[in-house]
């Protein structure tokens, strides 16, 4: 009862800042000096500074990034359709193991060098498939069950060879999709030299980088970074892309990202007229609606968006440095089937969507989105878990738990179940989230500890030091691919977070893995490798149903995807497929006097 009252308290708090906000600083679309703003720009924003510049080790997908870099092909986020991009056209051989791309002959990186056949190349061999670089492309690439990198040649300047040792279905899209980096500006970092255990890439082009030395290929170059401030681009005078006139793109010369903190402050902001755009969560979706003729702007419905909220439980039974990485007795517990199955059964998903997503959303009981041609139904066997508390009782008295005379839920031996839940402080809908969460669970008798991180401090326990107990976030992207969320069920996979391999890059001791978590690893690899539709399908329901069954993941709700955005940036084409400035080349501004 406490905290819901807290959070109205929050809530109408709020709300009466926004308004206060309104009306000190009107529906001033810019907040810059009378001389910035004759430059056209656009201001988006962003919750969080971003990690690095480095799009190879971020963990973080960061919009900076995708503004400032590219790979050869593009999909269009409307459709999922691929695109020609830096590369005009691409040939598959009839086997489907061959692919040459051929590059246009007139792209150029940031500082003015031509982009070529060797920066490809030197991209995926010396960087991405580097054994000592760990990031993600490398899980997506690994090909079959002996994790297999293709073959990249050179065949001359402007046409690169990928040969595949199998066939391996979303190759195309996805070799297609890597950020292709700079042979000329980083060749001499990428190999371990006398006196160093760790490639110097590993550490290039972090936050505090001279900006003139990053190198990139997107329609958008740095041009300057305050920390917890704003960021700024610049249209990079090299890009490639021109339209059917002839005109070079993109068109708006620089985008301003103010680093907001949450989605609330950028929700405030936007209201008070300093932003151009704003994802709408669905809280304050009824209220945005009623805004927009006044605030000048149009409320775009994407539908069902590429996202999925979770909690997961830290099920590593490893040990680093001599000890065990999650308190033994805690690892019993999230290691208990039927522990999993009965907070799955306690969450009120129904109310979770009416109060905290406002109707907006559908519950989500798989790893693959609805929108997927891959996703199966309950009706076709996917196990779900309907709110029934009472069962879930059922199943931790089966399981050997038992209630004490305050009806607190204790284990076989008398331990209080006690846990910790943390997730980022950035994002009021998992805060809301969380809440519930601890509410539900206390009907059943456990004992919630809840704490809020900065994004990257939870980034860093998730990946690194692996000290949490549980978490909530989302899965967001992949599409209807599913392929695309190998890396998480991966038993070796960077994101596969509920049971890590390693401790800062270190292979842990006495790692577990489960037959049921190597079988769905299993069938994500022969889903690569079939070519058959009806095959894959079939592949992937049967990982549907065993991640379901066993509950690695514990999926929550599907929203539906909304964004505010200013009736003087034209050619919007929004879409819950992909994110807001997918097409940002073909964007406009036509302020009104």
């Amino acid at each position: 009862m406490y905290l819901s009252q807290v959070e109205k308290i929050w809530r109408k708090l709020l709300l009466g800042i926004m308004v206060i906000m309104i009306a000190i600083q009107g529906c001033n679309s810019t907040l810059f000096s009378t001389s910035e703003a004759q430059i056209p720009r656009l201001v988006s924003s962003e919750r969080n500074d971003p990690e690095t510049f480095n799009p190879v080790t971020s963990l973080d997908p960061h919009a900076v990034l995708g503004l400032i870099y590219e790979g050869m092909i593009t999909q269009n986020g409307e459709t999922g359709e691929l695109e020609p991009g830096i590369a005009e056209s691409w040939q598959i051989s009839d086997d489907r193991q061959h692919i040459i791309f051929t590059l246009r002959p007139d792209v150029k990186w940031s500082d003015g060098k031509p982009l070529t056949a060797d920066d490809v190349v030197f991209s995926f061999n010396e960087i991405y498939f580097n054994k000592n670089i760990p990031n993600n492309v490398r899980d997506i690439l690994r090909i079959g069950q002996k994790g297999q990198f293709p073959k990249v040649r050179k065949i001359n300047d402007y046409q690169v060879e990928f040969i595949t040792p199998e066939p391996f279905a979303p190759f195309l899209r996805y070799v297609g999709d890597v950020n292709l980096l700079p042979k000329h500006a980083l060749k001499d970092t990428v190999n371990i030299t006398k006196g160093n255990k760790k490639p110097q890439f590993l550490s290039i082009w972090g936050t505090d980088t001279p900006l003139e030395k990053i190198i990139t290929n997107g329609p958008y170059r740095l041009l300057s970074f305050q920390p917890g401030e704003r960021i700024i681009l610049e249209r990079n005078p090299y890009y490639w892309r021109k339209d059917s006139q002839g005109k070079t793109q993109p068109y708006i010369e620089q985008i301003v990202i103010p680093i907001v903190g949450s989605t609330d402050n950028a929700l405030m902001q936007f209201r008070a007229g300093g932003l151009d755009m704003v994802n709408i969560t669905p809280d304050f979706f009824a209220l945005m609606k009623r805004e927009e003729k006044r605030g000048n702007f149009t409320v775009y419905n994407g539908g069902p968006a590429a996202v999925t909220h979770f909690i997961t439980f830290n099920l590593n039974q490893s040990t680093r440095k001599g000890k065990p990485v999650v308190d033994p007795i805690k690892s019993r517990w999230f290691n208990t089937l039927e522990f999993r199955q009965a907070i799955a059964l306690s969450i009120d998903r129904t109310t979770m969507i009416n109060n905290i997503f406002q109707g907006l959303g559908t519950p989500h009981d798989s790893p693959i989105y609805k929108q997927s041609p891959y996703y199966i139904s309950p009706k076709e066997g996917l196990p779900v878990y309907n709110y029934d508390p009472n069962q879930a009782k059922k199943l931790l008295l089966q399981a050997g738990f038992k209630y004490n005379s305050q009806g607190k839920l204790e284990d076989a031996d008398g331990n209080l179940v006690r846990f910790n839940l943390i997730t980022s402080n950035d994002n009021s809908i998992r805060t809301q989230i969380a809440v519930q969460i601890i509410r539900d669970l206390a009907n059943i008798g456990i004992t919630v500890d809840f704490q809020l991180l900065a994004f990257n401090t939870l980034m860093t326990k998730l990946s690194k030091t692996l000290d949490w107990d549980a978490h909530i976030l989302y899965f967001i992207g992949g599409n209807i691919e599913p392929d695309s969320t190998r890396n998480i069920w991966s038993v070796n996979g960077i994101l596969h977070t509920f049971n890590q391999n390693t401790f800062y890059g270190a292979p842990l001791k006495g790692r577990i893995v489960q037959n049921w978590e190597q079988k769905i690893s299993d069938l994500y690899i022969q889903g690569s490798q079939e070519l058959n539709e009806d095959k894959r399908r079939k592949i992937y329901a049967q990982a549907q149903i065993l991640a379901q069954e066993y509950l690695p993941f514990i999926h929550l709700v599907n929203p539906l995807s909304f964004s505010a955005i200013r009736n003087d940036i034209k050619n919007i084409r929004f879409s819950g497929l992909s994110w807001r400035l997918w097409n940002v080349y073909e964007l406009k501004i036509e302020r009104s006097s």
